[in-house]
């Protein structure tokens, strides 16, 4: 049986927080959902930096597709 680890997808979104894509990926890998979402304040401290009205985070399960997609940090406005 796999190992299952998650992710914190660091989001950018507009005003009305409808409009969000993925903006980074945190480096870590987390065991348990619970423990992603402990974490998730002070990756939103970090990522302070992105260009957008409204920063989020969200925990994904880690799956062979979502670690392909998994890139390194960007400009600080999503690109």
């Amino acid at each position: 049986m796999d190992k299952v680890f998650y992710l914190l997808a660091i989001l950018g979104c507009g005003d009305d927080t409808l409009d969000c894509r993925q903006a980074r990926i945190e480096p870590a890998r987390y065991t348990s959902h619970a423990s992603c979402q402990e974490a998730m304040a002070d990756a939103l401290r970090r990522n302070a930096d992105l260009d957008f009205p409204v920063i989020a985070g969200i925990c994904r399960r880690q799956t062979p597709e979502t670690a392909r997609q998994a890139a390194p940090r960007t400009d600080g406005r999503g690109r």
